[in-house]
């Protein structure tokens, strides 16, 4: 497989850039960042409503971004089979993607040691009425 996690990076709600620039950072390979992060999107599904009920969120560009707890954070990562590296770099990606939409919705968000982003498509995001 290539180092090139445009594919991939499609196949989830994190910007290719985002993807490259946390692989570089990080050192873990852009593909395998990919990768996870396409896992993690898995994961996601069925989780929106009670993010939504329990998390500050914007919607912005076609996704969603929460600002959810470190422990919501360790949870919804517990099972991801990827090495300590690989599930920092997955964090800071969603986290950076997070903080830009935050921004792009012109809305503030607390991103501290005690929060972690979450990003999800907005056509995979159950919409409460």
């Amino acid at each position: 497989m290539s180092d090139d996690p445009t594919t991939e990076a499609r196949e989830s709600p994190i910007d290719v850039a985002v993807v490259r620039r946390v692989a570089d950072e990080s050192g873990v390979p852009a593909d395998e960042l990919a990768d996870a992060l396409v896992v993690l999107d898995a994961e996601l599904l069925g989780r929106h409503s009670a993010y939504e009920a329990e998390y500050d969120y914007v919607t912005a560009s076609g996704r969603r971004a929460y600002l959810v707890d470190a422990d919501e954070w360790e949870s919804l990562t517990a099972d991801l089979d990827v090495d300590g590296r690989v599930a920092d770099a997955v964090r800071r990606a969603h986290a950076e993607q997070a903080r830009l939409l935050f921004d792009a919705a012109v809305k503030s968000g607390r991103f501290d040691g005690d929060t972690a982003g979450v990003v999800v498509g907005v056509d995979t995001a159950e919409e409460m009425v």
